[in-house]
């Protein structure tokens, strides 16, 4: 125990001089405002509840960018589009580094992927081969029947729903059809087939292990050292962490495997464009690619592509029940558009609809898909509306605030489709207010498959189907709680009626 305690203390002391030579380094800077802090702690206290909203309301107070101090480490938020420009598009190339965490370097294979490597030649490299190989605009095409499909077998589970008038679990729905298309693109995995050995629960699980694991708290995160590591062994934070690690890499190797059979790669899945990749790699290529570079990319497509369209999906349903209105409107407009002979709708009615690209960018908007972009490092001093940034802070930028700036948006709370009418704001990466695929070197590489799963799905049920509460359910029972994790997960049980 003496020695235990010896050790504490010696960690301790060398953490407090740290911060305390830190603090020296730092004190001729005009840093920004923010909340004051705690010793050691720092800030941490403030991540308790709902991170995004009362970030919010601490940008009220402090402004737009605001420093935070977690133990060792100093974050600072972003809340308005201004400062998102000059960190996204200003200072991309001296804000795009990740920050080295306990937790993304673990589910990422010791940073091997693309959404959690650092900024380097290795990520520059992975980040081409990605973006050419796996999701240009012909690939995603070329996976366009899997998506129709999908959106088809929908159609037929709600409609027999709709036979029976019985409530449809909207979360359910979405996150099968969701977790349906990226295991058939990315895995080649067919949940319709009778030989699959993984069913749909499980993937369940295991994205929402994964997703709670990403928001887990460690302290070795916050405090360097000794120290961290022993706090954490003691809250047994790397038990939990290790399992759900190790149940996806099971779970990533048995996909290999499946794949590695002589008769695995007669689809062209993106684990087959992988490993076909290896197999063509010479030895003049920067790195070589192995085992680890599949499961870490696995890792990204599988986690980021599932929850997060599933999400949008929700929130898009959730507010036209809630807004009837702009419902019919959207109704009307899919209907007088495509004609009521349709039996299919195919992605060659997606864009067709202007009001149905109203709604998801409102959508986006007021329920990103992510309340914080995956935090950046800096790697050199930068400056940011005239504060002075440091190298190594991590930067969040909080776009779900963004989202809702009054001086930005007319009535931000509200669900108003129409506003983007004559508006040229879009959600791809240039317009600072807008940030659901963030922006710059960092943006979502598969944006443009993650769009066109959302709106091929929203347009399958609001052509098909009218929708309804359940008996004796008011629109405001329905579950709007909003819990910080790297999405937003809800309830919606509706009811569908077909079409007349």
């Amino acid at each position: 125990m003496a020695v235990l305690l010896c050790f504490l203390l010696v960690s301790l002391l060398a953490l407090v001089s740290s911060i305390f030579l830190t603090n020296i380094k730092t004190s001729k800077l005009n840093l920004p405002p923010g909340p004051s802090s705690l010793p050691i702690i720092g800030n941490l206290h403030h991540f308790a509840g709902c991170p995004s909203r009362y970030f919010h309301n601490l940008s009220i107070k402090y402004g737009p960018v605001m420093l935070l101090r977690l133990g060792f480490l100093r974050v600072v938020v972003i809340s308005s589009s201004e400062a998102a420009e000059e960190v996204l598009k200003t200072h991309d190339l001296e804000c795009c580094s990740r920050p080295n965490t306990l937790v993304s370097g673990k589910l990422s294979y010791g940073f091997k992927d693309v959404n959690f490597a650092p900024y380097g030649e290795y990520w520059r490299e992975m980040r081409k081969l990605v973006v050419i190989e796996l999701f240009s605009l012909k690939k995603v095409q070329s996976f366009r029947y899997i998506r129709e499909e999908e959106s088809d077998l929908m159609v037929k589970k709600v409609s027999e729903s709709a036979l029976k008038r019985s409530p449809v679990d909207l979360n359910k729905t979405f996150f099968s059809l969701t977790a349906s298309i990226i295991c058939r693109v990315a895995l080649g995995l067919n949940f319709h087939d009778s030989g699959f050995v993984i069913d749909q629960e499980k993937i369940e699980e295991l994205v929402t292990e994964a997703g709670e694991v990403l928001g887990t708290f460690t302290f070795s995160d916050f405090f360097p050292g000794a120290l961290g590591r022993f706090v954490d062994w003691l809250f047994q934070r790397h038990k939990k962490i290790n399992k759900v690690v190790e149940e996806l890499d099971a779970f990533y190797q048995h996909v290999i495997d499946e794949h590695l059979k002589p008769e695995g790669r007669k689809n062209p899945d993106i684990v087959s464009l992988m490993l076909d990749m290896i197999d063509k790699r010479g030895s003049e290529d920067y790195f070589k690619l192995d085992m680890d570079n599949v499961k870490a990319i696995i890792m990204d497509i599988f986690l980021a592509g599932i929850d997060t369209g599933a999400t949008t999906m929700i929130w898009a349903m959730t507010e036209l029940v809630r807004n009837p209105n702009v419902m019919k409107k959207a109704q009307e407009n899919i209907r007088a558009t495509l004609g009521l002979k349709r039996e299919r709708i195919t992605e060659e009615d997606l864009g067709k609809v202007d009001y149905m690209t109203f709604i998801i960018k409102e959508t986006f908007r007021l329920h990103p898909p992510v309340p914080f972009l995956l935090p950046r490092d800096t790697m050199s001093h930068v400056k940011i509306q005239g504060y002075d940034i440091p190298p190594k802070t991590q930067i969040r930028v909080n776009v779900w605030t963004i989202g809702r700036d009054p001086k930005r948006w007319t009535d931000p709370e509200d669900f108003i489709p129409e506003r983007f009418a004559d508006s040229s704001v879009d959600f791809r990466g240039q317009h600072f207010e807008l940030l659901p695929f963030g922006s710059g070197r960092r943006i979502c590489p598969a944006m443009a498959m993650g769009t066109a799963t959302v709106e091929l799905g929203l347009m399958n049920l609001l052509y098909f189907f009218d929708w309804g509460s359940p008996d004796g359910m008011n629109i405001e029972e329905f579950d709007m709680e909003e819990a910080d994790n790297l999405t937003y997960v809800k309830k919606l049980p509706l009811v569908p009626f077909q079409r007349h």
